[in-house]
């Protein structure tokens, strides 16, 4: 990538951060050139289709919904993406797999062929050595994450017993052996984690979920530090 559009990226990436409009010298600073750079890498970006309101003197603000074109990712930004899409190809549902080849392909679609080459034949992998089959149920898990929907669960806990829960799942980690769930559970009227292999039946209740997932979130890393073990029910 050339120094130029590195540096527009970089730009970019300022302006998308950014709640508030920013001055041009508070750019010019972060990125360390000249105020006039500055200008003429606003109407660059504006010229590829980024709608940024503002003047020079006033700030600048990059309007929401601006797609970045493929051909800015850095080199290592797109071996990211090959290597993120091939551990979701071996470790994910069928469902989600596909979906990150189709992603990868419709990026690579657009790039020069000298960076699809360097996807293409990116020697970074994630082999499915001993991977545990995802469970059937995956891409209903992931819906009502994404939805804020209900779910009834039939369940079978660590000591073998079995229990009927309503939960409002919000998260779900997908580790090496296992997939966990993050949800509040109505029965407990608290958070609880579930690993998806001891789920025995699951269904959609049709309700959606009183508390909206942001806010789940938000409680849920309030009570649970980083780094700490998670028991599962």
């Amino acid at each position: 990538m050339s120094v130029r559009a590195t540096r527009l990226l970089q730009l970019l990436d300022q302006l998308r951060r950014r709640r508030t409009p920013v001055r041009g010298a508070q750019l010019a600073e972060v990125l360390e050139v000249s105020l006039r750079t500055v200008y003429r890498d606003i109407e660059a970006l504006r010229g590829q289709g980024a709608v940024i309101d503002g003047d020079p003197g006033v700030g600048y603000r990059l309007r929401p919904g601006f797609m970045l074109p493929p051909m800015m990712f850095s080199a290592e930004e797109l071996e990211a993406l090959a290597l993120g899409a091939r551990w979701v190809a071996a470790h994910a549902d069928p469902e989600l797999a596909a979906a990150a080849g189709q992603a990868v392909d419709r990026i690579t679609g657009v790039l020069p062929g000298e960076l699809r080459l360097q996807v293409e034949t990116s020697g970074l992998f994630a082999p499915d050595w001993n991977t545990v089959a995802p469970e059937p149920w995956l891409p209903l898990l992931r819906r009502a994450i994404r939805e804020g929907r209900v779910l009834r669960m039939r369940y079978r806990d660590g000591k073998d017993q079995v229990s009927e829960r309503v939960v409002w799942p919000f998260a779900m980690a997908f580790l090496a052996d296992m997939r966990l769930l993050a949800a509040w559970c109505e029965a407990r009227a608290d958070f609880r984690h579930f690993r998806a292999d001891r789920v025995l039946a699951l269904e959609d209740t049709g309700r959606r979920s009183p508390e909206p997932r942001h806010r789940l979130l938000r409680r849920w890393r309030a009570t649970h530090q980083p780094g700490a073990t998670v028991d599962c029910c």
